[in-house]
């Protein structure tokens, strides 16, 4: 318990001259996180695959409805990797001003192709959920079980020659309990929401393995070859889905 709440290296001083934006979007998200990655005891493998310079994709399943997987993942690519990744998120933090100002303050983009291939032009790191919001809020009774991937990060990479980096995330599913999906046909087309069963996350131990780097060996025009980039999306989602399996079994507790 004492060594949860030690006082950490980096100090923190005059918050009182710090300006609001700042204190609410930088200090407070970033202490946050770090009670967060304690919380859930979150162990790290792979960070070597992370480029240290140029474009990547950072490509996890996504899962836990609460978006803590991609929370944790900026702030651990920041802190251990010292690159400011740009996450692409669910357009439903962008329908309000309210959500869609302090989404951008904290690195959020809305999930769009246009988006992604700017920020990887830019020589940034992007991390995007292939499962999209059927991954994320799909129920738990079919947890660690990919949903379809779709098909943009794939032509994102072949468009700019940016690796995919696939990445597992192992705990999520069982932080936050999803009941049932909840998909809109009429008024709200095609959105799809989570029947949650708790909203304070479970102490589950999580684990987040950044696999070796795939570098695509098509040219740019490759990315209007519809069957081919299925074909890539497809195999490696099975083959996350195979390793997933794999460290699923060597997984001794939940907690």
């Amino acid at each position: 318990m004492l060594n949860f709440f030690k006082k950490p290296k980096e100090k923190l001083f005059g918050l009182k001259q710090l300006d609001r934006d700042t204190l609410i979007y930088r200090v407070l998200p970033k202490l946050l996180m770090e009670i967060m990655r304690k919380y859930f005891r979150v162990e790290v493998e792979g960070l070597e695959n992370i480029p240290r310079t140029g474009p990547g994709i950072i490509a996890p399943n996504h899962s836990g409805f609460a978006g803590f997987d991609a929370l944790l993942l900026s702030h651990i690519i920041h802190k251990d990797i010292k690159r400011i990744p740009r996450v692409l998120t669910h357009a439903m933090w962008f329908l309000t001003k309210t959500t869609s100002i302090p989404a951008a303050k904290m690195g959020f983009t809305e999930a769009t192709f246009e988006n992604g291939i700017s920020a990887l032009k830019k020589k940034n790191l992007i991390v995007l959920f292939p499962e999209g919001e059927y991954g994320n809020f799909k129920p738990t009774v079919e947890m660690y079980q990919l949903q379809e991937f779709k098909r943009g990060f794939v032509r994102m990479a072949l468009a700019t020659q940016a690796p995919i980096i696939p990445t597992l995330v192992i705990g999520a599913e069982e932080t936050n309990i999803n009941l049932s999906q909840l998909k809109f046909t009429k008024f709200l087309k095609g959105m799809v929401l989570p029947l949650p069963l708790n909203v304070i996350p479970l102490p589950v131990k999580w684990k987040i393995i950044f696999l070796p780097p795939i570098y695509l060996p098509y040219k740019a025009s490759a990315l209007e070859d519809r069957e081919l980039v299925l074909e890539i999306a497809s195999e490696i989602q099975e083959r996350m889905q195979d390793q997933l399996r794999e460290e699923l079994l060597k997984r001794e507790s939940v907690f």
